[in-house]
């Protein structure tokens, strides 16, 4: 996305090519409003997906050419801000609310969340705090996928004609549900994280081929599987999210080795045993908790340290020494 320095080698035409795939992006998204207005809705949504087809290829041509610069990250916001925020919500408007004002207040608040959403993405980029797998997820659903989502209905609606799915309420929940899994902090998974394995490449080309007959024969019925399929891994991402939170010794392995390193932690729970790594930081942590109570109030620090060794020592009765903490977790028993 943008044009990059003459030292990559590239001719100066070349290296605009990133840049003119994100304008078709944005005259994609604009034709969809233009062919909406003319009723033709079956193209509004080729048009929208032509978009998101080139919103998939101009990023990954300005790192195939090394011509990423800020002023094409910022045409690319705009863009997908058009084709992805502005356009879905004008077609949904026009096809099932027009002349209405409370569907009026829908699409504006479809075209904020969306604005939102890519604002968020955008300073999430430079954020040097991120764990290392954050770059496997996105916060929020992604802006093509929020759009292909918003226009379900619209999907139905064309294969199978009127019924409950194209009513105004039923529309207009839906793009307000969409509006919100926009803007929300829920983790879904980035499709350049995905690795095929070689032995699977088979199979993906059956599946390609597949997917390729499903849109050529019901093009609007596919569609509506995808984006509802897209919804249906919406649990399995968080978990995988909140798993890899919690094992930060899977951060740096690769995905494929990422099934050994869960069946290791499930033998050590079912063995009642922690992460060592997690252990030492709870120790340190608290030692260091100890330290500035110690500093702060002494004479209560003291009291605390002399009660608990009486405890001790009443426990374990007159002359008997307590057996160090920690001992029984080393031998392999619980706390009763």
């Amino acid at each position: 996305m943008g044009v990059g320095s003459p030292a990559n080698g590239y001719p100066a035409g070349v290296r605009l090519l990133p840049n003119a795939v994100t304008v078709l992006n944005l005259c994609a998204g604009l034709s969809a409003v233009y062919f909406a207005l003319q009723g033709r809705f079956d193209l509004a949504i080729g048009a929208v997906l032509a978009a998101a087809l080139c919103d998939a290829l101009d990023g990954g041509l300005a790192r195939l050419l090394d011509a990423s610069s800020r002023i094409g990250a910022e045409l690319d916001s705009l863009a997908d801000l058009v084709s992805f925020g502005v356009a879905p919500a004008l077609v949904l408007y026009i096809w099932a609310f027009e002349g209405t004002r409370a569907g009026w207040i829908v699409s504006l608040i479809f075209a904020v969340c969306m604005a939102l959403r890519l604002a968020r993405f955008n300073t999430l980029i430079d954020d040097e705090s991120a764990p290392p797998y954050a770059r496997e997820f996105f916060v929020g659903v992604p802006a093509p996928a929020a759009a292909m989502t918003a226009g379900v209905p619209l999907y139905l609606w064309l294969h199978f004609g009127d019924g409950w799915w194209s009513a105004g309420p039923v529309v207009a929940v839906w793009a307000l549900v969409t509006a919100g899994l926009m803007v929300s902090r829920l983790p879904t998974l980035s499709l350049k994280a995905v690795k095929v394995p070689p032995r699977a490449a088979a199979w993906l080309l059956v599946g390609a081929c597949v997917i390729f007959a499903v849109m050529f024969t019901v093009p609007f019925l596919g569609i509506t599987i995808a984006a509802l399929g897209y919804l249906l891994l919406l649990p399995w991402t968080v978990y995988r999210h909140h798993w890899l939170s919690k094992h930060p010794e899977a951060w740096d392995v690769p995905v494929r080795q990422r099934r050994a390193v869960a069946r290791a932690a499930r033998s050590a729970r079912r063995l009642g045993l922690r992460a060592p790594l997690r252990r030492r930081v709870a120790g340190r942590a608290g030692a260091v908790a100890r330290g500035v109570r110690r500093r702060l109030d002494p004479e209560g620090a003291a009291r605390r340290e002399d009660a608990a060794s009486g405890n001790g020592r009443a426990a374990h009765g007159p002359g008997v020494a307590p057996a160090p903490r920690g001992s029984g977790r080393r031998l392999g028993l619980r706390r009763r």
